[in-house]
């Protein structure tokens, strides 16, 4: 179905090629300047297109470039504006263009995956899960005037991510500016996206009163570890319903006043583990608004544990995509980053997707490497866009959707699994118990340029 320029990358590293295709389908140049002709808000084009930038970031998300200077500097003749124009492009762009090209990138490719048959099965039938969790920048570097004189770490951001398993997208972000701010002034924003038959998963920073009855109040499901400061009033006491492979299992029924003073219903199951948390908690309350007959409280206490798939997808955008990156010191600049490794990652969702319709899924998600997927592309990328002119891969943006997936499928096929496979490895060993030290405070880099702002206005 491609072209013989295609074959020679074709046979040796089809993962590349099927990722390079996505791309060019979701998020070729053309593309990509309409949607933000669409989208921002109030940065604008002049000379140096929104798609331009994206490419040279996404170079450094992918680890093509391992920078935004070395993108550039690979690019110059191409950009046609200077570095500091792209800079500057890069620290204006807003957090809303930057969180609605990652909904943007979810809307487009969830229909792919459900085509290629490549969609897990559901957590729970009958509810669309949803796991939400926080992300801080890490630290960057103090190459910003404000940042030169400061002791703490520079945190020029943070984020609420919502990860869908069933289709293995990022389906939405909730950047912030203020890396201090805390993960509950975001809830708001989060509400707003909550639907009947959502089922959302998620830590016991979101167990609030206010969050947890509006999501009851609009249909939807929660599954949430208890804060020690919600109110609540006990029903009835507790009752054990057995063991779970980490430990015995018990609950109750309990009510929660919303500040209107309506009440609501919830179950409270208590899980006493074998053994205790990385924060040495041996208990665990988790409240939850499910029905008894859509989920006990084994599956319940279960449905938490996988709680963790989003700090794995963490983990795993830390480790395989360059998605911190700590030269960018500008909060938006930053957050846009974050936000590309985060397409990034949902681009490899369909190709994961296409693997485990030709594959099989346990093999996909049980032994195929992150790690080795994403060194293939960072590997061959470079050489393939040399190698295939640009003009080339407008093929995939041509294709109708049965096109797609049936070459998506075919490239599935090529691919040698034995190469990706996981190096599998022992229990690791506990780590040493180091005295004397003490944790670095932190500074936000919003809050710093905010007041550099105020001192540079003030007579």
């Amino acid at each position: 179905m491609l072209g013989k320029v295609f074959a020679r990358f074709v046979e040796k590293s089809p993962i590349s090629v099927m990722v390079r295709g996505t791309l060019e389908r979701v998020l070729g140049a053309d593309q990509l300047d309409a949607w933000f002709a669409r989208t921002a808000q109030k940065q604008y084009t002049r000379t140096l297109l929104f798609s331009t930038v994206y490419t040279l970031l996404s170079q450094v998300v992918f680890r093509i470039k391992p920078s935004v200077r070395a993108a550039y500097r690979d690019h110059e003749d191409e950009v046609g504006a200077s570095l500091i124009s792209v800079y500057n492009k890069l620290n204006g762009v807003e957090t809303h263009t930057s969180a609605e090209l990652v909904r943007y990138s979810a809307a487009v490719l969830t229909p792919l995956i459900e085509q290629l048959d490549g969609k897990r099965a559901p957590w729970l039938p009958g509810y669309r899960v949803k796991i939400i969790d926080g992300n801080c920048i890490e630290a960057s570097e103090r190459r910003l005037k404000a940042l030169r004189e400061v002791q703490g770490g520079a945190l020029p951001g943070k984020s609420l991510v919502v990860y869908e398993p069933a289709h293995g997208l990022v389906s939405d972000v909730f950047p912030c500016e203020d890396g201090h701010a805390q993960e509950r002034s975001l809830l708001g924003r989060v509400l707003e996206t909550v639907h009947a038959g959502d089922l959302w998963i998620q830590d016991r920073n979101f167990c609030t009163c206010a969050f947890l009855c509006e999501i009851d109040t609009r249909g939807a499901g929660f599954i949430t570890r208890q804060h020690e400061g919600l109110p609540f009033e006990t029903v009835n006491v507790l009752r054990s319903v057995g063991r779970i492979e980490t430990g015995h299992v018990a609950e109750q029924r309990v009510q929660v006043r919303d500040a209107q003073g309506g009440t609501h219903l919830f179950r409270r199951i208590r899980v006493k583990l074998d053994q205790a948390t990385r924060d040495g908690d041996r208990v665990l309350y988790i409240l939850t608004n499910l029905p008894l007959r859509r989920a006990s409280a084994k599956r319940v206490a279960r449905l938490y544990r996988k709680r963790w798939t989003l700090e794995t997808a963490f983990q795993h955008l830390e480790a395989y995509f360059h998605s911190e990156m700590n030269t960018l010191g500008y909060p938006k600049a930053a957050l846009f980053g974050f936000c590309l490794a985060l397409v990034a990652y949902n681009m490899l969702a369909v190709v994961l997707a296409a693997l485990r319709s030709v594959h099989g899924a346990q093999l996909i998600d049980q032994e195929l490497s992150l790690y080795y997927v994403a060194n293939d592309i960072a590997q061959t990328s470079h050489g393939m866009m040399i190698a295939i002119p640009e003009d080339e891969w407008r093929v995939f943006g041509r294709m109708r959707p049965a096109a797609m997936v049936a070459t998506l499928k075919e490239l599935a096929q090529k691919v040698r699994l034995k190469a990706y496979r996981k190096s599998h490895r022992g229990p690791k060993k506990p780590p040493p118990n180091r005295e004397g030290t003490t944790k670095s405070s932190h500074v936000s880099t919003a809050k710093l340029l905010r007041n550099l702002k105020v001192k540079a206005a003030a007579p």
